[in-house]
């Protein structure tokens, strides 16, 4: 008998509203949810937790989402974590850079709840080796 085991889920974002909604909502869903506040402490919460996902912001002290993402990609025990980066940084070079660095997917700030659901569990169900989900859809 094989027991389900939730999949992790990271959210690092600095704003505390967008913190404990994001956390209610992924719980809500199911996931095992675990929340860092700043770039420095999401890179330390994730060698502790290996989370299948991360919920990145990018505009974030100590380290931005961007750096995070560089770092998380450069560490061969967490480089297959999945990166959906959600920002108020919604330029074309904003997410070009962000998919640079590694993220699989981008959404902008504001974001439906809905979408946000929709788009973790599209992730999630695809295997890593099918490589990044690309930006499709990622941009309003």
């Amino acid at each position: 008998m094989t027991e389900c085991i939730p999949e992790r889920i990271l959210i690092a974002d600095d704003e505390p509203n967008i913190l404990i909604s994001l956390e209610y909502l992924m719980k809500r869903e199911g996931y095992e949810v675990h929340v860092a506040r700043d770039g420095q402490e999401a890179l330390d919460l994730m060698q502790r937790v290996h989370p299948h996902l991360v919920l990145l912001d990018v505009m974030m002290p100590n380290k931005n989402g961007f750096e995070v993402c560089q770092a998380l990609r450069a560490d061969e025990a967490l480089k297959d974590t999945l990166v959906l980066m959600l920002t108020a940084k919604g330029r074309d070079t904003d997410i070009a850079k962000g998919m640079g660095v590694g993220a699989d997917a981008y959404m902008t700030k504001p974001f439906s709840t809905k979408e946000l659901v929709v788009k973790v569990r599209e992730m999630l169900a695809v295997p890593r080796s099918a490589g990044p989900a690309a930006a499709e859809g990622a941009a309003p």
